[in-house]
């Protein structure tokens, strides 16, 4: 079975606006870490020798002091200097014995640093701990004479900021980061959004409101190029209304008098009929062209009863010509969209199916009628018992201008009757889809949106 090919679906701004948006604010968002992660390996890597040697300096010159003080204080005053720098300075003076149990500290950047540059300070002798006999803190061992001491301090002097800092640090500088990020994607988006809305509204011919004259210079320039695009496409429907109105009047005009002059004149009657039937020919290609070219009078779309409307056309139908028509259609089917539109739709199909669908036994067109619910939309079919298309040439048959087979060139009409279908069912948003029947024939099915049912 071969299908028309689907039209692709119109983007919807939300997609629009999602995809961009958020596209935007990850690059971003991306953007803003990899540079924060930089930041901080950087600062850390360029900031630990300053930091080591500031801290190495700090804690030679404590050692400096306290022996200093020590040495030259008096005997029974150094029990009370070594209390106020307990609890002035938070120092500790040990002595040191050959049994201490120490700890090292920890083997890091910074501590490696602050070693080498405090035995460079104060000989190469000097010994570090991280713990003594149980008792955790930063401890410096120094001389007095010939007797050795430990200096302990408490360890946050040297310690360089806590990772739990720095996750806090990075987690308030992230979140104002990613919000700075939101704002910036949704300024760049704005533009492309309402753009978008624009376009979209003039594809369901809705007069698009004026796009905004501001913003960045491409922005601007982009909003009074729609802007321009729009009044040019205004200015040309205004002309082609005018046309279509010349065009109607000025040559249906002329072929109802020359019918008029043809019945009154004195010919042979099979002159008569060929010359009333080549203006009848002229008078249907003219509408159909008009119907083809006429714009879209989506201020009469409304709710109105599909059914009703069928059953009308198809008793006409059946009335008016050679025949034979078998409908199975449901009740109360109500569809949006225009009634004389959609009319026109019904009227070409089921004129394009008697003139090519007769039956190959009677010579009459049979046609099978059907219109159903298919969950929220309505399906209408119209199949002929007729010989069918070869199924290369269907997806042909929307071309205006186009007839496919050796009798159809000799019919009235100019080969736009499924073209003015195709267009019309386009324009209601509805979908369109021409096959040959298994059983024979060629069968037309549109699908429409089904009115919505709003409750009191």
């Amino acid at each position: 079975m071969s299908r028309l090919p689907e039209r692709a679906a119109p983007v919807h701004p939300a997609g629009l606006r999602s995809g961009l948006f958020w596209r935007t604010f990850f690059l971003i968002a991306f953007l803003i870490a990899a540079s924060m992660a930089a930041w901080v390996a950087s600062f850390r890597v360029v900031e630990r020798t300053p930091r080591g040697e500031q801290i190495a300096a700090q804690v030679s010159s404590i050692v400096t002091i306290t022996r200093a003080a020590l040495l030259h204080s008096a005997p029974e005053l150094r029990r009370e200097l070594l209390f106020d720098l307990e609890s002035t300075q938070g120092i500790r003076i040990y002595s040191r014995e050959a049994e201490d149990v120490t700890d090292a500290m920890p083997d890091t950047d910074l501590m490696n640093v602050i070693e080498a540059n405090v035995r460079r300070l104060l000989g190469q002798d000097t010994q570090f701990a991280g713990e003594v006999n149980d008792l955790r803190g930063f401890w410096v061992s120094f001389r007095i004479d010939d007797d050795d001491y430990w200096l302990m301090m408490d360890r946050d002097r040297i310690e360089s900021t806590s990772g739990i800092q720095w996750i806090g640090w990075v987690t308030v500088t992230l979140v104002l980061s990613l919000l700075g990020a939101v704002f910036i994607s949704r300024l760049i988006n704005q533009p492309l959004a309402r753009l978008s809305s624009a376009a979209r509204a003039m594809a369901r011919g809705l007069p698009p409101a004026p796009l905004p004259d501001r913003g960045p210079t491409e922005i601007r320039e982009a909003n009074q190029s729609f802007n321009q695009m729009v009044q040019d496409l205004n200015q040309i429907e205004s002309d082609r209304a005018v046309i279509l109105a010349g065009i109607s009047h000025d040559l249906r005009t002329p072929i109802a008098r020359m019918l008029l002059e043809v019945e009154m004149a004195k010919l042979p009657e099979d002159a008569r009929n060929g010359m009333q039937s080549d203006l009848a020919q002229m008078e249907a290609i003219i509408g159909q062209f008009l119907d083809y070219a006429r714009p879209a009078e989506t201020a009469a779309y409304g709710n109105f009863d599909l059914s009703a409307l069928l059953q009308k056309m198809t008793e006409e139908a059946a009335r008016l010509s050679d025949l034979k028509i078998n409908s199975s259609i449901d009740p109360a089917l109500s569809v949006t969209g225009n009634p004389t539109d959609v009319g026109r739709v019904i009227g070409n199909l089921i004129e394009n199916a008697r003139r090519y669908g007769k039956t190959p036994d009677s010579g009459v067109a049979e046609l099978d009628i059907s219109a159903i619910r298919d969950g929220r939309l309505i399906r209408l079919e119209i199949a002929d018992h007729g010989s069918g298309l070869p199924e290369e040439e269907i997806p042909h048959l929307m071309r205006p201008f186009t007839r496919m087979d050796t009798a159809r060139t000799h019919a009235n009409g100019a080969g736009l009757g499924l073209a003015i279908v195709d267009r019309v069912v386009q324009r209601h948003h509805g979908r369109l889809e021409i096959k040959n029947r298994e059983t024979g024939g060629l069968a037309v099915r549109v699908w429409l949106k089904a009115a919505r049912v709003t409750s009191r």
